[in-house]
């Protein structure tokens, strides 16, 4: 059987992806009988014009991960699209912006000013801002231009499937890749690596169902009971609204869910179901009493 042509790429993300692979364990023994890895920047020293190179179509499945943030990020996923058989959005900040998306509410201006001279930990006594071009005497220097808007990899090109998650969870991961490999695929447009289930239907904590939450708390504020349902407790756990499949390691943790694994089958807006569930277990009926909890 010859082996898959496996490639891996990394745009506006935290690296966090390309760890979860890694974190296939003995698995990365297996995924190397079966796969070829063409391009993984973020492990190996790939050059882009490898990909350039590289016949259209050549490679069977990319797994990108990270949103698109400048140019250099959308010319990435353009010329992947290209090469690969199967695109894959692999990951929260690929398939619905995550962090990186955060960018939006301010603009990227804003952002580039934050991070070079207002934050407590920047040192840059001369005000120094990055330009698109520098000259040097071996050349000229460049850096991607940053777009005015943060992408899902969706709106950018077509994409075959979507693995959710913050990062996905390795099992999860195999579970595609085993999948891949067989060719025993769901529909184009179909998300991998999920549990039909959502992550209240597999929460191990006790929920009574009669509470009635009189006050909202933000995690650092009390001790959660680890053994009682969140929301139950007045803490905001977005485990109503979002697909199982991560293992709930954040509530293994004794912390709530934040939706990295996205909305089950059914749901269109996320942040609407999980209001609706919030809602339900409040105290008081009357806006007054409404606001009073919130």
């Amino acid at each position: 059987m010859e082996k898959l042509k496996l490639a891996v790429y990394w745009a506006a993300s935290c690296g966090g992806c390309d760890i979860a692979i890694v974190e296939l364990g003995e698995h990365l023994l297996d995924v190397a009988e079966i796969a070829d890895i063409v391009f993984w920047p973020a492990a190996m020293d790939f050059k882009y014009e490898d990909i350039q190179a590289m016949p259209d179509g050549a490679i069977d499945v990319t797994f990108f991960n990270g949103a698109i943030r400048t140019k250099e990020n959308e010319h990435l996923a353009h010329l992947l699209r290209k090469k690969s058989k199967l695109l894959v959005a692999f990951g929260s900040c690929a398939m619905e912006g995550c962090i990186p998306s955060l960018g939006n509410i301010k603009g990227p201006d804003y952002a580039l000013r934050r991070a070079m001279l207002e934050t407590p930990t920047t040192d840059n006594p001369t005000g120094a801002i990055p330009s698109l071009a520098f000259e040097m005497p071996e050349g000229t220097l460049t850096l991607p231009a940053v777009c005015r808007q943060v992408r899902t990899l969706e709106q950018v090109v077509d994409v075959d499937y979507k693995i959710p998650g913050c990062p996905p969870h390795h099992d999860q991961i195999w579970k595609a890749i085993q999948a891949l490999v067989s060719g025993k695929l769901p529909p184009v447009g179909s998300l991998l690596g999920v549990d039909p289930r959502t992550l209240c239907d597999q929460c191990p904590r006790t929920r009574e169902g009669k509470i009635r939450v009189e006050q909202f708390h933000r995690v650092h504020e009390v001790v959660p009971d680890p053994e009682r349902c969140f929301l139950e407790q007045g803490i905001i756990c977005a485990g109503p609204a979002t697909h199982a499949g991560c293992g709930a390691l954040c509530i293994g943790a004794n912390m709530p869910c934040r939706g990295c694994y996205g909305p089950p089958d059914g749901v269109v807006d996320q942040g609407a179901a999980l209001l609706g569930a919030v809602v339900a277990g409040m105290e008081g009926q009357s806006d007054a009493e409404i606001k009073k909890v919130l």
